[in-house]
């Protein structure tokens, strides 16, 4: 499991979140990834793209893990 700061920030947007982890090579990559149902955020399937992830969220993408720290 990997852990990602927020580091000062209220949210991330799922799709930046995926970017940024190098689960996504790129925005267009991550958004696919969302539309085709691959992507769970606190076990239930996500839809949203740019939802908002908050601190103490868990993101998951197949093997990968990250949780949101607090």
């Amino acid at each position: 499991m990997e852990t990602f700061q927020l580091e000062g920030h209220e949210y991330i947007q799922l799709n930046q979140l995926l970017k940024l982890t190098g689960i996504a090579d790129s925005g267009g990559d991550a958004n696919q990834l969302i539309l085709d149902g691959l992507v769970k955020v606190n076990e239930q399937p996500a839809s949203e793209k740019r939802k908002k992830i908050r601190a103490g969220d868990i993101i998951q993408v197949g093997e990968s893990t990250i949780q949101i720290a607090v």
